[in-house]
């Protein structure tokens, strides 16, 4: 009966015990399936961004009011740098918008040179025709027509080349396909700055909208009140950069990158490169700059003078005292002013001074990226050493070995006075 009742006991005791765990395991299962999702979702959060700080609980979760204001400060961060990238995007639009007018512009000004050109030399071969007919006609109405028709031709003549004289159509050509070449390069490097930095700073956009001013000035759309002169008193290098780029310095940056690639053998391979580019590469297309320009003055002045005094000699086609000479004037006279016209316009020597113009241009803006860089004394506000040597190496056509060489060589004739020194670039 005791054993029955031991047995009875320990029975109930199991069951009451069963129902205990099970109870406990049901509750613990209540309550994970009410938590596990949640701190999931917290670990979640906090592994990816890092910017909420959660706590939670058994019933709820709790935010941290400083998350409040952080998440707020980022998300200012953030609308401020959507709109500085629409800014850019925005002037990426205006300089592919410059690129297609500069385009139009240079087809129309190619348009005008040959147009003009081969009207020019039709008008001035006819009117020395009719200056030889009227030679041969003897008297009468017929030599009076002759003679007033090629005056009148050699007169429209003589102002077409003075109008084609004063704009240079080949030379306006060639500032429109320079400016369309920097306008692409521009879109270029926009296109970088938003491919490779993040984020995108004010300094960044105020630096694009100042190329792009800088590029207006340089290369004007109008003929009337913004022309380039065509014939300086004194030539001076194209400039289409803005005068002075403001410079943005960052203390961090400055002690991230103790060097930023510098070391003294650059400096002073980048002081030999712009002593060399300063005394012949520069020298050298500021000389030939204003040979182009003499001669183009020269031819110039010849074409209008040679078929002005053609149409004068055409009008003493046979009066007495002239003879045959007025002809001979008449004749001989367009037939120089064709030759000269055909050089100055056929030939393009407006365009080839443009070229060596925009050709010093380029020289003087790497002598004054090269100078900026030397007197920057923060070295991490300087653009990358190693970076910008490449950069300087393939703008004038060398490559790296190459660079160093003509250092080292400019170094070594500097110290020897040697008279004979290579120019810095290979390309022009």
């Amino acid at each position: 009966m005791a054993t029955i009742q031991a047995s009875f006991c320990a029975a109930s005791f199991s069951s009451a015990s069963f129902r205990k765990i099970k109870a406990t395991l049901y509750s613990q299962n209540f309550e994970s399936s009410q938590l596990s999702v949640p701190r999931l979702l917290v670990n979640e959060l906090n592994q990816r961004n890092g910017l909420l700080n959660l706590t939670a609980t058994s019933s709820d979760l709790d935010l941290n009011p400083k998350s409040d204001n952080r998440k707020g400060s980022n998300l200012g961060h953030s609308i401020s740098d959507s709109n500085l990238v629409q800014e850019l995007y925005a002037i990426m639009e205006i300089v592919v918008d410059r690129i297609e007018m500069h385009n139009n512009i240079k087809a129309q000004r190619d348009n005008w040179n040959g147009l003009l050109l081969n009207s020019v030399n039709g008008m001035t071969a006819t009117a020395a025709i009719m200056a030889g007919l009227a030679c041969v006609s003897g008297s009468g109405p017929s030599i009076l027509s002759l003679k007033i028709s090629s005056s009148l031709l050699y007169m429209a003549v003589t102002g077409i080349v003075l109008v084609m004289n004063k704009i240079q159509p080949s030379q306006l050509a060639e500032e429109q396909r320079n400016a369309s070449r920097l306008f692409k390069k521009l879109h270029e490097e926009i296109k970088t700055t938003l491919a490779l930095k993040n984020p995108v700073t004010s300094y960044d956009v105020k630096v694009a909208m100042e190329k792009v001013l800088a590029l207006d000035k340089a290369f004007p759309l109008p003929l009337l009140g913004t022309m380039i002169e065509k014939f300086p008193q004194v030539v001076e290098p194209a400039v289409w950069w803005p005068e002075k780029e403001p410079k943005s310095h960052d203390q961090n940056m400055s002690d991230m990158f103790e060097r930023n690639g510098w070391n003294e053998n650059l400096e002073e391979e980048m002081k030999e490169v712009l002593g060399v580019m300063k005394g012949k590469d520069s020298a050298e297309y500021a000389r030939l700059s204003n040979m182009l320009l003499n001669v183009n003055k020269v031819l110039a002045f010849c074409g209008p003078s040679l078929t002005g005094s053609a149409a004068i000699g055409s009008c003493l086609i046979g009066l007495p005292g002239f003879g045959s000479w007025g002809a001979a004037f008449g004749v001989v006279l367009g037939a120089l002013g064709t030759v000269v016209n055909s050089l100055e316009h056929g030939g393009q020597v407006g365009m080839v001074f443009e070229m060596y113009r925009s050709s010093a241009g380029f020289f003087k803006l790497m002598e004054e990226t090269i100078e900026s860089n030397l007197k920057e004394r923060k070295v991490g506000d300087r653009e990358n050493g190693e970076l910008f040597e490449v950069k300087v190496a393939l703008q004038l056509g060398r490559s790296l070995s190459e660079l160093r060489d003509l250092a080292r060589g400019s170094s070594l004739s500097s110290k020897f006075q040697q008279a004979e020194e290579e120019c810095a670039s290979k390309l022009f």
